[in-house]
């Protein structure tokens, strides 16, 4: 571009650019379409980027989720096989829980359990019930006589009981009386499945 070329630059004429030459009109039209395409970027393009972004970050989430839950409903059956299988062992785990009335049988039990194993009581103190959500504890204070043999031979026949019998604070020391025997101080608990009205 030389100096005429300048200036016939100057002598352009805005209300006429008909007349213009190609040059001028192809460059005044590429910075209109740059300015065009600046404009629709920015004011309306950008908003929507960052708004796919956002939905791109939420359609990973969805996805996910959404795998999660065909994960499960592929698995329902098996679902529904465990659930059955809980809901027979939670029956036959109830029905190791006494009711009412067979209380006093099973401390009978735990006491001739003891006998059975050659241990002495020096103290059989049941305790009150202290009830629980659907089932009350019965908390029973021993203080027995013995050695360790009969010891776990007593807790390994309240374990073979038909009902439940749990053994919890266990201490065992050695006898006042110098007869080699120990004394083991624990509290055994057996439980009692609540009625509804009960639970309430």
């Amino acid at each position: 571009m030389n100096l005429s070329d300048l200036n016939k630059l100057n002598e352009l004429d805005f209300r006429d650019i008909g007349n213009w030459p190609v040059a001028a009109r192809a460059i005044v039209v590429v910075m209109l379409v740059a300015a065009l395409l600046f404009a629709a970027y920015w004011f309306h393009h950008k908003d929507q980027l960052a708004s796919l972004e956002s939905v791109k970050g939420e359609e990973a989430t969805l996805k996910q989720t959404f795998k999660r839950k065909q994960n499960k409903a592929a698995n329902l059956q098996l679902y529904k096989e465990q659930l059955e299988q809980m809901k027979q062992s939670f029956g036959a785990m109830l029905r190791q829980l006494p009711d009412k009335t067979e209380v006093a049988d099973l401390l009978v039990d735990v006491s001739q359990t003891g006998l059975a194993n050659g241990l002495e009581f020096e103290l059989f103190k049941p305790s009150a019930e202290q009830p629980k959500d659907f089932y009350a504890e019965l908390p029973i204070e021993l203080r027995i006589v013995g050695d360790y043999h009969e010891f776990g031979g007593f807790v390994s026949g309240l374990a073979a009981l038909p009902r439940i019998v749990t053994i919890h604070d266990v201490n065992i020391l050695p006898s006042d009386e110098e007869d080699g025997k120990l004394v083991m101080q624990a509290t055994a608990k057996t439980y009692r499945y609540l009625e509804e009205e009960e639970a309430k």
